[in-house]
């Protein structure tokens, strides 16, 4: 049998595609920080104006931000996180921590997040279940697209 031409089916795949490209991260790391307004976004982030709006377009698009005007002259507008946009912010906060731990040093992270509780928020994936933390070996991927296996194309 001739291997399908497609890739695998995945939602990690179809994420990316909405949340994936360069600097849309980053729109979004700003936005849960507050700072939602383009100038600011440009400012923070670096990234050319042109390819700021196209990302901030495909992220309203998408439904992961909602835009709000806030002065008609000259329009201007401000960025917020949707429900669906909140949800992203435990993978940022996972992917900080990744950072901090392999890719800095202790004394040389840029931004310390912290909990209501007054403690630095370090992010545990867990079960929704048992609660147990999620590791590796006790995770069993089970595809649920025909033809499919864990493998690859049957």
């Amino acid at each position: 049998m001739a291997a399908p031409k497609d890739p695998r089916p995945c939602s990690i795949a179809d994420t990316l595609a909405v949340v994936g490209e360069k600097y849309s991260l980053l729109v979004l790391r700003e936005v849960f920080l507050g700072n939602g307004r383009f100038d600011r976004l440009v400012r923070n982030i670096g990234a050319p104006r042109d390819i700021l709006a196209a990302r901030l377009r495909r992220l309203v698009d998408a439904g992961v931000l909602t835009k709000r005007m806030y002065s008609e002259r000259p329009q201007r507008f401000e960025y917020r996180a949707t429900a669906a946009g909140l949800e992203l912010e435990p993978v940022l906060m996972t992917l900080k921590a990744w950072g901090d731990r392999h890719l800095r040093q202790q004394d040389d992270r840029p931004m310390v997040i912290e909990h209501s509780c007054g403690e630095e928020f370090v992010p545990v994936v867990t079960c929704a279940a048992c609660g147990e933390e999620a590791r590796h070996q006790d995770l069993t991927a089970h595809p649920r697209t025909p033809g499919w296996t864990v493998s690859g194309p049957e």
